[in-house]
């Protein structure tokens, strides 16, 4: 399609307006990170990295990076398993209500997550009766975390088709071998995809947290408990900074498999010898 020497221009101008709408305030962060000063004021007077190895040695820091590190693993383990196997029956099987399954399974990452987080805490505390711990924040995650899997899963599998399936079960091959080598092999970088954003949100997620995490502290808890303490400013620039950096690679190595081409016929065609040899 041609453009225009004029709509090119007013193009990479909205385009530069819209990366700075979203990247000015995370580098204000970034540069606050290397303030100086214990207070928080524009322009800074000075640039230091002593916050660095401070909020490296914090304690608190610490222990809030490793909480959200397992409820992160364990969201995501969970949100594979559940999502993966609710995208192989939306899309492989036809029954009642397909549709409506579909979209209560994306509906808990459009509900507020405030909704959401005292409906896990009443559940929890009053109807289950257990005590809020890591395993309730995983739980709690697991509830958004299913989404991503799920719409990757679905996507992928809705454009591989049925006919190398079809193909590798005419060759003699069970279920299990067709999904080993046939289904599998198709949406991995898709669930790998969806497993990193999964991740990427776990280990953000602050409201629903703050409602199933119990004595528990996460690291955006750790940040939000904190940030009104003019003592630990300083550190928590350095924890916002490091976040954002950790934030990007999940999401960038997702972009990267999600345009991956996938379903050739070669890969394809070998999986289904395989599975067939299996048999």
């Amino acid at each position: 399609m041609h453009i225009s020497d004029g709509t090119r221009l007013m193009l990479r101008i909205g385009t530069g307006i819209t990366l700075a709408f979203i990247w000015i305030p995370l580098v204000v962060i970034g540069i606050y990170a290397f303030n100086e000063s214990r207070s928080q004021a524009w322009p800074i007077e000075g640039l230091t990295t002593e916050w660095f190895s401070k909020a490296f040695d914090n304690p608190g820091v610490r222990e809030a990076v490793w909480t959200s590190v397992q409820a992160g693993l364990g969201a995501t383990a969970l949100a594979m398993i559940l999502g993966t196997l609710a995208a192989l029956a939306v899309s492989r099987y036809r029954f009642f209500g397909r549709e409506t399954i579909s979209f209560l399974v994306i509906l808990p990452i459009a509900l507020p997550g405030i909704v959401t987080g005292m409906a896990l805490n009443s559940t929890f505390t009053q109807v289950l009766n257990v005590d809020l711990t890591l395993f309730t924040i995983i739980v709690g995650h697991a509830t958004f975390c299913i989404v991503v899997v799920y719409n990757n899963a679905v996507a992928r599998l809705r454009r591989t088709g049925t006919s190398l399936e079809e193909a590798s079960q005419d060759l003699g091959a069970d279920g299990w071998q067709t999904f080993r080598h046939i289904t599998l092999p198709s949406l991995r970088s898709a669930l790998v995809a969806g497993a990193l954003l999964a991740f990427a949100l776990s280990f953000d997620e602050i409201i629903v947290t703050t409602f199933t995490a119990g004595s528990e502290q996460t690291l955006p808890i750790w940040i939000f408990t904190n940030y009104s303490r003019p003592n630990q400013l300083p550190i928590v620039n350095v924890v916002g900074l490091l976040l954002i950096l950790i934030s990007i690679i999940p999401v960038y190595l997702a972009n990267r498999l999600t345009q991956d081409p996938t379903g050739t016929a070669a890969p394809g065609a070998g999986g289904a010898a395989a599975a067939a040899s299996a048999h």
